[in-house]
């Protein structure tokens, strides 16, 4: 029997969190660049009842994604995509970020968006950096959102010289991952379908503590503690927005960013996260 099928990249907490709320039900086909992490995943969720079967996936590469694709509709119509892939500024170079977290998402959105049923629903996450960062021009954020996925690398603001360094580098993907989302959510939306980013702040997760290890630790201490929430989130609160957008009840939310970040972004330009020059 046919069930319907949902897409989850990247085996991480907030991934599997998402997959929680949503997953009940049908087939999630649960990709990863690293196979034995999303069989790990994939065990202690079929064993607390959920139908999960694990694929090695490289978010940077379309021929992975689209294999990752071609297995999911073995079992059925793919009805939900959960983007959760992706690496940070601590964990690898400029030129692996702008690949898999920019062109990597762009592609998956675009292949993801050309089958998904109707009546389907994608969430991708991205981040509150993207909405840190200074503003880009009309022309520049036009440029994200549209250029055809395999010119988007050759774009001028993306070139070594104009990319100061890996955060640099992070805030311009997930400033694409955000304009990405509209542009694609059009053409999603011809289909039916509805897609949404969400951009989480500090979440405790193995990618966040990796960030707290390294060279901008203190820095991301002092974000989560000045903050207004005065903490970290988990991955279960994303999860939480994740529900709405994915539901009926957020049946009229699309082409949307929702930033959950316990109001880091709003003490970084009218708090005490502000930069005093």
């Amino acid at each position: 029997m046919e069930k319907e099928v949902m897409l989850l990249t990247g085996a991480g907490q907030i991934g599997m969190a998402i997959g929680r709320r949503m997953g009940y039900g049908k087939k999630m086909i649960l990709g990863d660049k690293k196979l034995e992490n999303a069989q790990s995943a994939a065990k202690t969720m079929n064993e607390a009842g959920f139908d999960v079967i694990p694929l090695e996936m490289d978010l940077s590469s379309r021929a992975s994604i689209m294999n990752l694709i071609k297995e999911a509709q073995k079992y059925g119509q793919i009805t939900m995509l959960v983007n959760a892939a992706g690496v940070s500024p601590s964990q690898a170079p400029i030129e692996t970020i702008l690949k898999v977290d920019l062109y990597g998402t762009a592609v998956l959105l675009e292949e993801v968006g050309k089958i998904i049923a109707p009546g389907g629903v994608g969430v991708t996450i991205s981040s509150q950096s993207g909405h840190r960062m200074k503003q880009l021009t009309p022309l520049e954020d036009e440029l994200l959102a549209c250029t055809p996925t395999e010119k988007l690398l050759e774009l001028e603001i993306l070139q070594p010289e104009n990319i100061k360094d890996t955060l640099h580098a992070y805030q311009m993907a997930k400033r694409c991952n955000e304009k990405r989302v509209m542009a694609e959510s059009v053409k999603w939306g011809e289909k039916g379908a509805r897609l949404n980013s969400i951009s989480p702040g500090i979440i405790v997760t193995p990618l966040a503590i990796d960030e707290f290890n390294g060279p901008r630790g203190d820095f991301y201490k002092n974000m989560f503690a000045k903050c207004p929430a005065g903490r970290p989130g988990t991955a279960d609160e994303v999860a939480n927005v994740a529900e709405l957008l994915m539901s009926d009840k957020g049946a009229f939310i699309t082409g949307a960013d929702f930033l959950i970040d316990g109001g880091a972004t709003a003490s970084y330009f009218y708090g005490p996260l502000k930069l005093r020059k």
